[in-house]
């Protein structure tokens, strides 16, 4: 699609520096122009030739090892408590600055997402102890739209000041803590800390500056009178399933293959949810896409409490320590040192049997990018 409607898009659009980036990364991936390598059989001869992945971030084809890997990590530092999800949407009046000033409203939409969170926690009142936060950026919804929201994993409980116990949340079996309060919480602190913003003059808030001060002092009075959305679904069925489920968050993409149904010369049709489908121009389908790009270097993936990383040696393991005092304990599974374990352990078979005889093994050749020519010596196995 990017090669096939790329011209055109780039005729009509101006992409940034990093939209670029990732639109020539997303073009080269698993073409000779990244190299490659052949991998042989040692028993039987037979060949099977692969081509290098670009492995950009936002690149659909990229991520399935790293999330496989990041989940099993993150399972060592489950907890064996209750765990619920909470998303955070922003509303879409907000949209149009977001996309103008994306680094600061995006960091914005962690801050005060994970501060709503530890403070109603922290409140003897829902519950006087520190929770453990995974939380992570969205900017899509499944048209490829522009929606930026941040959902969050967050322990059914947490650690108490002194660190002698673990709080459990209690009696809240469907919610960590109610909604409208959330949604309030969360609405006061964002606008607050965006005001301050735009009094400092570290927003871009267009051309005429003063006409948009205006503006914006207009939008913040109907904002705080708007319900701004906070979703808090029931909490997860056990621990163990906590991450499994993140994982297809945290490496996600605006747009997966699986999802892309039929192209022609000029459109793309995709499907979208509860069995439906859109179809659009595929230069429409590109600007959509890239318009989720993210800023260079910017993370998508915080932890906050018990498993932010200042804490992952100390709170965090006060708190398996007083669960495992009261009977509660997990056993991680060890993370795989080389990706032909991990491979393995993903699939159940061994990468390196030959897939035609299933007796051989297969000994991998590199395949320079520039002339073509496959290497004369087998290189060594890559660890992950």
């Amino acid at each position: 699609m990017f090669r096939a409607f790329g011209e055109a898009y780039r005729s009509r659009y101006v992409p940034t520096f990093g939209q670029q980036r990732a639109f020539d990364a997303i073009v080269a991936c698993r073409t000779a122009a990244k190299g490659g390598h052949l991998d042989v059989c040692d028993h039987c001869g037979h060949e099977v030739p692969a081509y290098n992945s670009c492995l950009d971030r936002h690149c659909m084809k990229c991520q399935s090892l790293r999330q496989a890997k990041w989940v099993l990590e993150r399972m060592r530092r489950v907890l064996p408590v209750p765990y619920f999800h909470v998303v955070f949407t922003l509303p879409s009046e907000l949209q149009q600055l977001a996309r103008r000033n994306q680094r600061v409203f995006y960091k914005l939409l962690f801050d005060t997402a994970s501060r709503t969170l530890l403070d109603l926690a922290a409140d003897p009142k829902w519950l006087g102890a520190t929770p453990g936060i995974t939380a992570v950026l969205h900017t899509w919804r499944r048209d490829l739209g522009y929606h930026p929201h941040a959902h969050c994993i967050v322990t059914g409980g947490g650690l108490s000041p002194d660190g002698s116990r673990w709080v459990s949340a209690g009696g809240r079996s469907r919610f960590l803590f109610p909604v409208k309060v959330l949604s309030a919480l969360f609405r006061g602190k964002f606008l607050a800390r965006l005001t301050q913003l735009v009094d400092d003059g570290q927003l871009d808030l267009g051309d005429d500056v003063e006409v948009e001060r205006h503006a914006f002092a207009e939008l913040k009075d109907r904002l705080h009178r708007k319900k701004w959305v906070v979703y808090a679904k029931r909490p997860f069925a056990g621990p163990k399933q906590v991450f499994r489920y993140l994982g297809l968050y945290t490496h996600r993409v605006g747009m997966s293959n699986h999802r892309l149904l039929e192209m022609d010369a000029e459109d793309v049709t995709f499907s979208t949810k509860n069995g439906e489908t859109a179809t659009i121009s595929g230069v429409e389908f590109i600007r959509r896409f890239l318009q989720h790009i993210l800023p260079a270097r910017f993370v998508k993936i915080r932890h906050y409490g018990v498993h932010a990383p200042s804490n992952v040696n100390t709170k965090l393991e006060q708190a398996r320590a007083v669960l495992a005092a009261e009977g509660e304990t997990t056993n991680p599974e060890p993370v795989p040192s080389t990706v032909r374990e991990l491979l393995e352990r993903l699939t159940g078979t061994d990468p390196r049997r030959c897939p035609a005889c299933k007796v051989g093994f297969l000994r991998r050749f590199a395949i320079n990018a520039a002339t073509g020519e496959i290497a004369s010596a087998p290189l060594p196995e890559p660890d992950t």
